[in-house]
């Protein structure tokens, strides 16, 4: 299926000022879930909505196809099944929804134990956990975790997400001693992704310095049989849960990549699973007007023209969701943006995604928002009242202040409503000059609430491929990264053992790539690497006026 032209109708201050009637009829509500969509300043009318009713069907029975195990991703033979996660009866066999709940329990049990000081290391119960991860691996968890862990959570959360040593570094220095008492939780597919690898190498090391073996304190998330798996049986874990391959990277909050740093914080995981099991159910209903995920995926196609033409930025108004934004980056951006379209046409498809929090962003980019170029539309997000189950980080202390929710900081109003007062302001100022805005409303922010809201954008997300004619499930731009990286390691591990054999020599850029057996070796990543060694001690640089007349050896270094 081609993407369809997007005819809702234009874009202007007119259309998006307020109106009752329409404000109406612009809202998608579910009140079990407290969560409420509001479509009102955007262009996508209930005429449109009517319109768009078959394409609707269309993305529907795609995503029933891969809740029922058709392969998703022809390019390595793979199903998507991160929905059967949260509803393991769902799965296409018997074996897989074993698998799923088996892996949920055991997560869950052994969350419980350590939480319970009952696995303990050296004779004291784990303080601390130290997840290392990278791209969904630590975007999910960290997301779950700041949102969600109560002030004081059993454990204290931590995380190497990046290969950069002096964040590693950072890390370890921060926990100090209690290095000692740290759970340390590997995730990795394969076990083969370098960051993280080299981030567990770097525990790993720091623990040896202690005197301490790595084992006894280690976690493996990773898919049966894979390298990690391997390499933790053979170095006695604690404990290995699962990640199947039919399990995005990007998707894996409700596996055990965001279920174990969850209960570990003290989390509600069972509430978690519940409200994207919610979510999921919700937006599957056939009248494209009462589903939320595909009301949103065509809020999205009809803003961007079919084509991505505006961005996304994200405004939460609410410090707990500060990390939303950047974990939607990562699941839009990553699923969305393609070269080629199912066909093989040349599409370059995307939707971009950005955004901070409300109400800091009025002291940002608020203003080109509102004056700029008119590229993008604004989601915001408002967290309307308080979890009850979450008490405040003074409540029950002798002398706490009164809480920022009733305390009156001008007469009749609270910290809290001008939190409102400028959601509602900013929304209206934009209307004012036909800038578009959606509205998702939250009663509350708890597990569940916050589970539906990411199983709405999973599910928008899977929709708008659908509309757009894309696959959302891989990513080869990604590992066309990866590969060059390994070339770029190539030509340093050349270089250094040009100097290895010959330890006088004195080399500038293009006397170093001649040397090279390479001849295609590019002489700016040349430079690059080699003033990366020299940055580092493990060459010498002497600098000319550019590029092309430095010169490197081994000497000094």
């Amino acid at each position: 299926m081609r993407p369809m032209n997007a005819t809702p109708g234009t874009q202007n201050a007119a259309s998006l000022t307020p109106d009752w009637e329409r404000f109406c009829a612009s809202q998608v509500t579910q009140r079990e879930l407290g969560i409420r969509l509001d479509l009102s300043r955007t262009p996508v009318d209930p005429t449109y909505v009517r319109s768009m009713q078959r394409a609707g069907e269309r993305a529907l029975r795609a995503m029933e196809q891969l809740e029922q195990g058709e392969i998703a991703n022809p390019d390595e033979g793979r199903q998507v099944g991160h929905y059967w996660l949260r509803d393991p009866q769902r799965a296409p066999r018997p074996e897989i929804a074993a698998a799923i709940q088996g892996a949920a329990e055991r997560v869950e049990e052994f969350a419980r134990r350590v939480t319970r000081g009952e696995e303990q290391i050296g004779g004291q119960p784990f303080r601390h956990f130290l997840v290392v991860g990278i791209g969904g691996s630590a975007l999910g968890p960290q997301l779950v975790i700041d949102a969600l862990a109560p002030v004081t959570p059993p454990l204290s959360a931590h995380f190497l997400d990046n290969t950069d040593p002096d964040g590693i570094e950072r890390t370890l220095a921060h926990l100090g001693e209690e290095l000692d008492q740290t759970l340390v939780i590997v995730i990795s597919k394969s076990g083969g992704t370098k960051e993280t690898r080299n981030g567990m190498l770097a525990v790993e090391a720091a623990l040896q310095r202690r005197g301490r073996p790595f084992g006894p304190q280690a976690v493996a998330i990773t898919m049966p049989s894979s390298q990690l798996e391997e390499e933790a049986r053979a170095k006695a874990f604690r404990a290995v849960f699962p990640i199947w391959d039919w399990v995005g990277g990007r998707t894996s909050v409700t596996s055990a990549v965001g279920l174990l740093p969850a209960a570990l914080s003290g989390i509600d995981t069972s509430a978690f699973l519940a409200g994207a099991r919610a979510m999921d159910a919700w937006s599957r209903a056939r009248v494209v007007g009462e589903n939320p995920a595909l009301l949103l995926a065509l809020t999205w196609y009809a803003l961007g023209d079919g084509r991505g033409a505006r961005d996304m930025v994200i405004l939460p108004y609410c410090d707990r969701l500060l990390l939303f934004g950047r974990y939607l980056q990562q699941l839009v951006m990553e699923s969305l943006g393609k070269e080629r379209d199912l066909d093989g046409r040349t599409v370059h498809q995307g939707l971009t995604v950005y955004g901070n929090k409300g109400s800091t962003d009025q002291h940002a980019y608020i203003q080109q928002l509102r004056e700029g170029p008119d590229d993008f539309f604004v989601t915001f997000i408002q967290v309307a009242g308080r979890d009850e189950n979450e008490p405040s980080a003074t409540a029950g202390r002798a002398d706490a202040p009164a809480s920022s929710h009733v305390l009156e900081v001008e007469p009749h109003v609270t910290a809290g409503d001008y939190l409102l007062g400028f959601l509602l302001g900013t929304r209206a100022a934009l209307a004012e000059k036909g800038r578009a805005s959606v509205l998702i409303r939250l009663e509350r922010l708890d597990a569940r609430t916050l589970g539906a809201l990411i199983a709405l954008y999973e599910r928008a997300v899977g929709f708008y491929a659908t509309l757009i004619h894309v696959n959302a499930y891989h990513q080869p731009g990604v590992e066309a990264g990866k590969r060059a990286a390994g070339e770029v390691l190539e030509v340093q591990r050349a270089l250094l053992e040009l100097w290895e054999n010959e330890p006088d020599a004195r080399l500038s850029v293009a006397e170093a790539c001649a040397r090279l057996d390479d001849a295609a070796a590019d002489p700016e990543t040349v430079y690059q690497i080699l003033a990366h060694l020299a940055a580092h001690g493990r060459l010498a640089q002497e600098s000319g006026r550019g590029p092309n007349e430095a010169r490197f050896s081994a000497s000094g270094a």
